[in-house]
């Protein structure tokens, strides 16, 4: 799990993140099974209570369970993925927005931009 740590955002909120991307992107799926702390924090290179902090996040978010004996699994409940992947397309859109006005851009502009995009990634993909 290669992970590049921005020193500007806490090591715990940047594993939630990365989890919740692997989720979101269908790499960890419904009811998989996720690492254990001692695991991830081999992995990651950083001390397990990091690890203990961001799955304790994850639960309390409802995004990951805990099954006594067995380990930590991604939730099953699909709203729950579908929610976490809107979240994330949120934050997405309101950085490239705010960039975008900073840059002068209008909303219209904004949008004739982002369709010529769409539209020109269509015909790429069309391509190959």
């Amino acid at each position: 799990m290669p992970i590049d740590f921005d020193n500007n955002l806490p090591i715990y909120l940047q594993i939630i993140n990365y989890i919740k991307r692997q989720i979101v992107v269908g790499k960890l799926g419904p009811g998989d099974k996720i690492e254990s702390v001692r695991e991830l924090a081999a992995e990651l290179q950083i001390n397990p209570n990091t690890i203990q902090r961001t799955f304790q996040e994850l639960e309390r978010e409802g995004i990951v369970e805990t099954r006594r004996g067995m380990g930590r699994y991604v939730t099953s409940e699909e709203s729950k993925i579908l929610s976490i992947k809107k979240d994330m397309a949120g934050a997405l859109l309101d950085h490239f927005v705010t960039g975008m006005k900073e840059l002068g851009f209008g909303e219209r502009d904004i949008v004739e931009l982002v369709s010529d995009a769409i539209r020109q990634q269509g015909q790429t993909e069309e391509g190959n």
